[in-house]
């Protein structure tokens, strides 16, 4: 979740609204089909206390997914699931990425900003250092004195 308030009556693409009848509709599938599905874990829809299925628009579309990587490539069922699942987890390592580069990026800033101040603390009066140029040195030579 992001972090801001959801209204609890605004529709997202992954509130659950359809039952499955409805789902099975706008999915082209029959309900025995959405059934296997979710009891083979490829699309697992939310469900009502009294145990019915309720299908969200995302669910729909992922019911669409796994009818054309079936009928159309030719993938058989186990391969779907795992290709759903690697799609899933590349989803969350993005995420994850995101929110690390967005923390770097914020760490960066306030090193930037204390940077800054310790710059702007510094006393003007003082000269910096700069070495001497070779060839312009001066060497002041003591000869050793010997012990009485």
């Amino acid at each position: 979740m992001d972090g801001r308030r959801r209204n609890p009556y605004q529709l997202t693409d992954e509130t659950p609204v359809y039952v499955i009848s409805v789902a099975a509709q706008l999915s082209g599938l029959h309900p025995q089909t959405l059934r296997q599905y979710d009891r083979l874990g490829l699309v697992s829809p939310d469900r009502t206390a009294g145990r019915g299925r309720r299908y969200s628009a995302r669910d729909i579309e992922l019911l669409r997914t796994v009818q054309a990587l079936s009928q159309d490539e030719g993938i058989n069922l186990a391969g779907i699931k795992r290709i759903i699942e690697l799609e899933n987890q590349v989803a969350a390592l993005q995420q994850r990425v995101a929110e690390l580069s967005a923390a770097v990026d914020g760490a960066a800033a306030t090193l930037r900003a204390r940077e800054a101040q310790v710059h702007a603390s510094y006393r003007r009066d003082l000269v910096p250092y700069q070495p001497p140029v070779p060839g312009n040195a001066l060497v002041v030579w003591r000869p050793k004195r010997q012990a009485d």
